[in-house]
């Protein structure tokens, strides 16, 4: 008689944990974004703050140099924009790629439970088959041995 193969549970658990990893990376992939969104919201907001303060008629004339400064801390400031912007849409193609990578992950899932299942019934038919045989024999070797009228 045949039996359930032992592969499958075992594909079946690789492939659950493909799919946990995946899932995993994709948190971890989203925790980045949201990082990099706050950071780029407070440096747009310090650099707005700056410019504010730049163009207030109120605020004390500066001298040269600290207006220098000032233009020059708002140009960082840009500089940093323009980085976090870069790293945000390389976080986001990233957690795209993660998210694909976990779509792929549960069609694999899927087909490996699916493999199994087809496993299972296999075997439970070919146990069915083997019992109607022998129940097949059995009402044969009755009717055989039994007195003929």
């Amino acid at each position: 008689m045949r039996q359930a193969r032992n592969c499958w549970p075992v594909l079946v658990r690789k492939a659950q944990d493909a799919v946990n990893e995946a899932q995993t990376d994709i948190a971890k992939a989203l925790a980045r974004v949201d990082q990099l969104e706050a950071s780029h919201a407070r440096l747009c907001s310090l650099y707005d703050e700056y410019r504010l303060q730049e163009n207030q008629n109120t605020a004390p004339i500066m001298g040269m140099q600290a207006s220098m400064n000032h233009r020059q801390f708002m140009a960082q400031l840009l500089t940093l924009q323009q980085r976090v912007v870069l790293d945000l849409s390389k976080a986001r193609a990233t957690l795209a790629q993660m998210r694909k990578k976990r779509v792929l992950a549960e069609v694999e899932l899927h087909k490996m439970e699916s493999l199994a299942e087809q496993d299972a019934k296999a075997v439970a038919r070919d146990v069915m088959r083997d019992e109607q045989r022998q129940m097949d024999e059995l009402g044969v070797r009755k009717f055989n041995l039994s007195p003929q009228i």
